[in-house]
Formats: C-alpha cells, structure tokens, sequence
C-alpha cells in the first residue's frame, strides 16, 4: 500500500486505509521510542504530520472528523515535541561545526553540545517521557477505532472538489505566510511557511497524478524547502535558549561563538528560504487548484466507468 489516494477507489476508502497506515506506523515508532527514543519519536511525528496533511486535504468533506482527529493527532505530537527538539538542538549544533568549520575548529562549541547532551539524556531518560509515550500511544489507539466513522463525498465530482479544496487551503496558507516572512520576517511567520510547505509537499504524494502538473521536481524542490525551513527553526529555537535568562546553554564565554554563528545561518536560511518559497508559490492556489479540480474530476469519472465497465462485463 502507498501514501497516494487511488482515483479508482472511492475516496471514503481510501483516506480511511491511509489514516489507518499512518497512526498503525506512528505506534510502532512509539514502541521503539520506548528503548530509542532519538529515533522512535522523530519517525512517529513524521506519521503524526503525514496523518494531519491527509486530514486537511479532505476535511471539507467531514469537517467534524477532520476538525476533532486533527486536534487529537496535534495533541499527540505535543507531547512528544520537548524529547525530540532535544535531538534536533544537537543537529544543529553539528551543521554549525561543519558549516564553519574553520570558526569552530578550536572547540568553541563543545561546551554548548555537552550540555545539550546532557539535557537529551535528562529528558530520554526521564519517567516524563515514559508517561508521554503511554499517552501518546493511547490517543492513536483510541483515533485508529475512530477511523470507520469518516464519511467522505465518493462521487467523482464531488470527491474532486473535497480535494481541490483541501490542495487550495493549503497554498492559500503559504502564500500568507511568505508574504509575511517577507514583510516581518518573525520566527512564527517562517514556522508557519515551514508547517504549509510541509503539508504541500504530502499533498502532492497523496494525489498523484491527479496534479495537473508533473510533480517529481516540484515534490523534490518542496522537500528541500522544508528541510531549509526546518533548519531555521531550529536556529530560532537555538537563539531563544541563547537569550533566555537562566543561561540553559551555558555562560556567555561558552556561547559566544555560538551566537555570532547563530546570527550569520540566520541570515543566509532567511534569505534562501524565501528565495525558494517565492518560486514555488508564486503562483495563484485558485488558478493552480481550478486545473486540479478539473482533472481529478476527468480523472475520477474515468476510473468509475472503467469500473463499471468491469463490473458489467464480469
């Protein structure tokens, strides 16, 4: 099975098998978060979002479900963010050393990653993880009995608009948000491009061909912008910890370097991430979503006559 809707299958049935592979993986992931944790928790949350794109791309179909499941799967991952930003802060930590290597070379930032480690430990091996991880798993198991209740339009002109609708939301969104990291250039306005160029890019996987356009480069260029943007995030994460007043990563003569090298990511990520996201979405999502809609809609009628055929014939 993929995570791809098949236009010859009606759209109830498939988003429910899709769902169900999503949040069926995430508590497999949570299983081995029990004894990985830097491993287990990164792959649940990439179901969790996985699950949550699926459920934005048709939620005008079932605005309840949607609505409450994607609350129940942000809730989730909630949970799990303060472990797994634990590991991302190390990362970032490593792509500074190796982006400036010749900065860093006299062990500048080695202080800063050992407490940092010591802070991953702190919280992998504390019984809030543990207690996390059950309710974590408990919330999926509880969403994966709820699958059966979605109720989606199958007929192919109203399922093609269930998902035009969805595909358009989300450009809509990042359209707003790379006008205001434009503009403001705030932390939340690039999370909130981070958060739309992510679901975009699951969009694309999950319908397809029924994209009116071809969508292996746009798909590869939509995963490279959000590991970009992720990377950001995770510098503003690093700033804020810099900046807070109880010194989590150490004195200023430990962190010195570490701001100058936080300041100078920042400025070339900003600029490349807006760069990139201008090319993507430049674009108008009613124009862009106006051609999906019609040929998921040739699309979609297609494959129900070909199955009526089959049907009459078998």
């Amino acid at each position: 099975m993929s995570f791809r809707i098949d236009p010859r299958l009606p759209l109830t049935g498939e988003v429910r098998r899709i769902l169900a592979e999503e949040i069926g993986k995430a508590l497999q992931h949570l299983d081995v978060a029990r004894t990985r944790p830097e491993q287990g928790l990164h792959k649940c949350r990439k179901r969790l979002k996985s699950a949550r794109a699926l459920l934005r791309l048709v939620r005008s179909g079932d605005e309840t479900f949607c609505a409450t499941e994607n609350q129940c799967y942000r809730n989730v991952a909630a949970l799990l963010a303060g472990p797994r930003e634990a590991t991302a802060l190390i990362e970032t930590i490593d792509r500074l050393a190796a982006a400036f290597a010749r900065e860093s070379a006299d062990g500048g930032l080695d202080a800063v990653r050992d407490r940092l480690i010591a802070r991953q430990h702190d919280l992998h091996e504390g019984a809030g993880l543990k207690a996390a991880i059950g309710a974590a798993a408990a919330a999926c198991e509880d969403g994966m009995k709820r699958i059966e209740t979605l109720t989606l339009p199958d007929q192919p002109e109203q399922a093609a608009d269930v998902l035009a609708e969805g595909a358009r939301a989300t450009l809509r969104r990042a359209r707003r948000a790379l006008d205001k990291a434009g503009s403001h250039g705030e932390a939340d306005d690039f999370h909130d491009l981070r958060k739309a160029a992510k679901t975009h890019g699951m969009h694309l996987s999950l319908l397809g061909r029924l994209w009116p356009t071809p969508i292996k480069a746009r798909r590869k260029a939509v995963d490279a912008l959000g590991e970009r943007l992720g990377e950001l995030h995770d510098v503003f994460v690093m700033r804020a910890l810099l900046e807070a007043d109880d010194e989590p990563l150490g004195p200023s003569d430990d962190t010195k370097l570490l701001g100058k090298l936080l300041k100078r990511s920042e400025k070339s990520l900003k600029k490349a991430c807006l760069a990139e996201a201008a090319e993507l979405f430049d674009d108008s999502p009613k124009r862009s979503t106006k051609r999906l809609a019609r040929k998921a809609r040739d699309d979609l009628a297609g494959s129900a006559e070909d199955a009526g055929a089959l049907a009459a014939t078998g």
